[in-house]
């Protein structure tokens, strides 16, 4: 069975970086993308942020281009968010979310991490 899980979040100021983590637990040989999501407050779920993973060049929201770097560690089944020049409108919570080849859809969802961004 497939599990994610997220780490790293935390409490920054505006400027800084942070980087967070997506752990994968079970096979990957169906997946299609690995889509990073962010929640802001009082707002709706986005995408931030799309690895595919057949290896095409990731997408990335025009919020977040230039600031935000995303890298795979594939012994360590682990997916990298490096954020940098964080502002406040980055604070959200941040969640990685895979769709496997065949469905139209998220199957498997982490839980979510918190990232916090003080002027």
């Amino acid at each position: 069975q497939v599990k994610l899980m997220e780490s790293g979040g935390g409490s920054v100021q505006a400027g800084d970086s942070l980087r967070i983590s997506c752990v994968v637990s079970g096979p990957t040989s169906d997946f299609g993308e690995m889509d990073w999501l962010r929640q802001s407050p009082g707002q709706d779920s986005v995408l931030i942020i799309r690895v595919y993973w057949d290896g095409r060049e990731p997408y990335y929201a025009d919020s977040v281009k230039g600031r935000f770097h995303i890298s795979r560690d594939n012994a360590k089944n682990t997916v990298y968010l490096q954020m940098t020049d964080l502002k406040p409108e980055d604070t959200a919570d941040y969640q990685c979310a895979v769709r496997p080849q065949e469905s139209l859809g998220y199957d498997y969802l982490g839980q979510g991490t918190r990232v916090t961004v003080s002027s």
